[in-house]
């Protein structure tokens, strides 16, 4: 257990540890910052004040309580894969709860309703899933992301579009909220802090475990990639909006989901579709996507995800790296147009990029994420069909050419919108100006209201996180 120089606040956590090892670490740890603290993002400093990793609910209330006497923010860490560090505190000072042993998982056969402890990392539970009745839900390809943060603000992956968010899968929490106690949460109990955490889960609680919908595996899928490297950027003009006419499709199949991946020497299309090849052609989707390689067959849902999760790792792997991320969420009113695309791969052609290893990636959503009524959840972009993200990785440092570089990406995009376009929360991008709104717009007053109930001393925190009473 790591003793830091005694305090009120180091005492506390002490107690609840009562001589647990690895249960607290303190910055005077040696080991502090590489295997307690583990930033994801190496550009962006943060040092919390402990990190203290519950084995109970129990334990992450007493923590809690902790902090509230000792007036120190909290913030809940589960994979930590927050572009910003937010899992950490996202600023110095912070009580960060590692759910990292927070493991449990057991599935309801009656139901098929699974529980998921909170500090489930993405590839566990895929596998926990197979090996309980071959069942699956909806979530993204990097399977080092934890659970917790990847339910609780979205989690947007290839099968979203046929079976919705992860969050739209969350049939109930048990949470531990500001005051310490711990509770459940659904729509049934607790409903307006359950509609928080659907979307904004940071700034209301911890927690500890989640009830989940379940679906059985696909049978066939139909995995599909198209790679072309091209002299200039500019050569891609006409395949990105041939692919981005394709995914703004009002009747595009909900079993298809794609992503468009530029790079330094050209583009990665990836697409999955939940079928046979018999239906993949019948879908009329075959015509329309830029033409690449021929679709591969995989009828085994876990060798869908290994190679999901080996094509995420082109662009975001495990490594911890310094650099810089930006993001926009696109309606159907608002996708690039032929002069913008242009303009954007002008752009990218002629600056500085500053590195070799930069990404955009866009992705479709929509489809069953959709069906979901806006004021439902907290997430508030049901009515996006597209999102791009934009990574810029420094080796070994991030310059201020690639942030330049990134920053320059966005400014041509939105300078050639006529509206302010937004931002998905789980692509987070630590220079918005307004970052509550562009996270939850619609939502933002309800959830200001939420807060100042739950957690009107803004306990749980982070440098975006929703703040009491928030109203612009």
């Amino acid at each position: 257990m790591g003793q830091a120089p005694s305090s009120p606040l180091s005492d506390c956590l002490n107690a609840v540890c009562n001589g647990r090892d690895d249960c607290v670490a303190y910055p005077d740890n040696p080991l502090y910052q590489i295997s307690w603290v583990n930033r994801y993002n190496l550009d962006i400093p943060v040092e919390p004040v402990a990190v203290t990793r519950p084995d109970t609910a129990q334990d992450v209330s007493d923590f809690i309580k902790c902090a509230v006497a000792n007036n120190v923010k909290v913030q809940p860490k589960s994979g930590g894969h927050s572009y910003a560090n937010f899992g950490v505190g996202g600023q110095d000072g912070e009580l960060v709860i590692d759910l990292v042993n927070m493991q449990q998982f057991s599935m309801d056969t009656n139901t098929w309703q699974a529980t998921i402890g909170g500090g489930t990392k993405l590839s566990d539970v895929t596998n926990r899933l197979h090996d309980n009745g071959k069942r699956a839900i909806a979530h993204g390809t990097c399977p080092g992301v934890g659970i917790g943060g990847h339910a609780t603000i979205g989690g947007l992956g290839p099968s979203s579009r046929m079976w919705g968010s992860c969050l739209d899968h969350v049939i109930e929490v048990e949470v531990v909220t500001a005051d310490g106690t711990v509770q459940r949460a659904s729509e049934t109990e607790n409903s307006d802090l359950f509609f928080a955490l659907k979307g904004a889960g940071a700034g209301f609680g911890v927690i500890t475990e989640f009830v989940m919908k379940t679906h059985p595996e696909p049978g066939d899928v139909v995995q599909y990639s198209f790679s072309l490297s091209l002299g200039k950027h500019a050569d891609l003009i006409s395949v990105f909006q041939q692919w981005q006419d394709l995914v703004s499709d009002p009747d595009l199949d909900r079993r298809f989901g794609t992503e468009f991946v530029m790079h330094e020497l050209g583009v990665i299309i990836t697409a999955t579709f939940y079928g046979t090849e018999d239906e993949w052609k019948a879908t009329g989707i075959p015509e329309k996507i830029p033409t690449g390689s021929v679709s591969v067959v995989v009828d085994d849902w876990l060798a869908v995800i290994a190679q999901q999760a080996e094509d995420a790792a082109l662009w975001l792997s495990e490594i911890r790296s310094a650099f810089t991320a930006r993001s926009l969420a696109f309606r159907a009113d608002e996708t690039l147009s032929l002069e913008t695309t242009t303009k954007l791969m002008n752009f990218i052609d002629d600056a500085d990029r500053g590195t070799l290893l930069w990404f955009l990636i866009f992705d479709a959503t929509g489809g069953a994420i959709s069906d979901v009524p806006m004021n439902a959840t907290a997430y508030s972009h049901r009515d996006k069909i597209m999102f791009c993200q934009g990574y810029g990785i420094g080796i070994p440092t991030l310059t201020q050419a690639t942030r330049d570089f990134m920053g320059g990406i966005i400014d041509t995009i939105q300078s050639n919108s006529v509206q302010a376009l937004t931002t998905y929360p789980g692509y987070v991008d630590p220079n918005l100006s307004d970052p509550q709104e562009s996270y939850w717009g619609p939502n933002l007053v309800a959830l200001g209201d939420i807060k100042s109930k739950w957690d009107p001393s803004d306990l749980f925190h982070n440098p975006q996180s929703v703040r009491p009473g928030e109203t612009n």
